[in-house]
């Protein structure tokens, strides 16, 4: 299909370049131009054009860090600390999932991504089958990891659940699924149990997407079993030999984030989750600083309890700001970058997405610009961050496909996949 987006405002996210009035050009699911408006080399005959000036295109949002089958337990168990929320309401209500009940509940994950222009996702959660063929189904992009809990009974089986789902899916639904190595965190899977990770990722070539300092409690739990921080166990383990997507790290030291830093560990900064919690602050500034890629994510939806990637940048860049006391940190265009780009980068994806380049799969995002509350439209960084909505959000196209046509879900009957959720969730916390 080829598709052209003509007379629009072009963000590419190389930098802070803005072109308008631009366009974008797609041809078999690949950005074959990307420039100024009527300067594109060839004629181009497209079988779909969205034009004009009100209209304004980015890469997609990279959901950095997610448990997307979590949507059923959204609002179930609030205002509790990690563990006693954990332990007391979500792990005995997971302990009643079926394999049907992730695939409705990443369904919902999905639709609810889609209107809000997530485009790509990283999950870890359970029968990933199920979730990857929700991913299929719904036409976006993923990297899917099977969660692994190496102190729990079965922790050998699940490795074996782990490389069958990564022989099957790696690479499935025309490239659009990639596949990780999913260790919990260092506090559930000792180094023993993260050597037999590391021997697979070797034997299949993959990644490896764990939580790392999360939690004060992990921090302190962490030092008494083993004289250390987590990041330093992971990495006197060898975890850090290997591509790895941290998530949270919310309580590093500079030693911590110079180790992070020297092993390209990409991080997935959760922050609306972390303060729900009441789990910190995490140094994104600092990491910044230290050559650190920091991607964002919402944590599953029963700890945000959305997945609203707009409102999840817009955070990020609040937060650090009245965090560090400085109104400079983290501006409009770094945050941005950090939704998009730099998360790509984190998932070992910045070659393919992230990015309005030629070459690359074309994952967007088109926003109609003309609302009461993004005028008088002075900085087009600033109100995409500060301003602008998730209702703003007019068209989505993943891998040359629109799956989202004014602000319409192509690809999934809503009504349906939110009736059978709902359904599947109560049925799972006992309502």
């Amino acid at each position: 299909m080829k598709i052209s987006l003509r007379n629009v405002t072009v963000i590419p996210m190389t930098g802070d370049e803005v072109i308008a009035p631009g366009e974008v050009l797609i041809e078999d699911g690949v950005i074959t131009f990307a420039g100024r408006a009527g300067s594109a080399p060839c004629p181009f005959e497209a079988d779909e054009v969205i034009e004009g000036e009100h209209f304004v295109v980015t890469p997609g949002f990279v959901n950095s860090h997610t448990h997307a089958a979590m949507t059923l337990f959204r609002g179930y168990a609030d205002d509790l600390p990690l563990m006693q929320w954990l332990n007391e309401k979500i792990w005995p209500a997971e302990s009643r999932l079926k394999p049907k009940d992730v695939y409705w509940g990443t369904l919902l994950c999905c639709l609810e991504m889609i209107r809000s222009g997530t485009t790509t996702f990283a999950d870890m959660y359970f029968h990933m089958d199920q979730a990857a063929r929700a991913v299929e189904e719904a036409g976006l992009r993923a990297s899917l990891s099977r969660g692994l809990i190496g102190v729990a009974r079965g922790a050998d089986r699940a490795l074996g659940e782990s490389r069958a789902f990564i022989k099957d899916w790696h690479r499935a639904a025309g490239g659009r699924i990639t596949t990780l190595l999913g260790p919990h965190a260092p506090y559930t899977c000792p180094p023993d149990y993260l050597k037999k990770v590391m021997r697979l990722a070797d034997e299949l070539g993959v990644g490896i997407h764990i939580h790392v300092a999360e939690t004060t409690s992990e921090i302190k739990e962490i030092n008494e079993k083993y004289g250390c921080s987590p990041a330093a166990l992971l990495h006197r383990a060898g975890l850090f030999s290997y591509p790895v997507l941290a998530a949270h790290c919310v309580h590093l030291n500079e030693d911590d984030m110079k180790l992070l830093a020297e092993h390209r560990v990409g991080v997935a900064h959760c922050p609306e989750s972390n303060m729900k919690l009441a789990s910190g602050v995490a140094p994104v500034a600092r990491m910044l600083d230290a050559g650190i890629t920091v991607g964002l994510g919402t944590d599953g939806a029963a700890s945000n309890n959305n997945l609203d990637m707009v409102e999840e940048t817009r955070t990020a860049a609040l937060l650090q700001k009245v965090h560090t006391g400085d109104p400079t940190v983290i501006p409009a265009h770094q945050a941005l970058a950090m939704a998009t780009r730099d998360g790509a980068r984190a998932l070992g994806l910045g070659e393919e997405i992230g990015t309005i380049e030629v070459g690359k799969r074309a994952d967007l995002v088109v926003w109609e610009w003309h609302a009461p509350h993004l005028c008088p439209a002075f900085n087009v960084f600033a109100d995409l961050v500060y301003a602008a909505r998730a209702s703003d959000i007019h068209t989505v196209i993943v891998d040359g496909r629109i799956i989202m046509r004014n602000r319409e879900v192509l690809t999934l009957d809503e009504e349906k996949v939110m009736a059978e959720a709902a359904r599947r969730a109560r049925r799972l916390v006992g309502k």
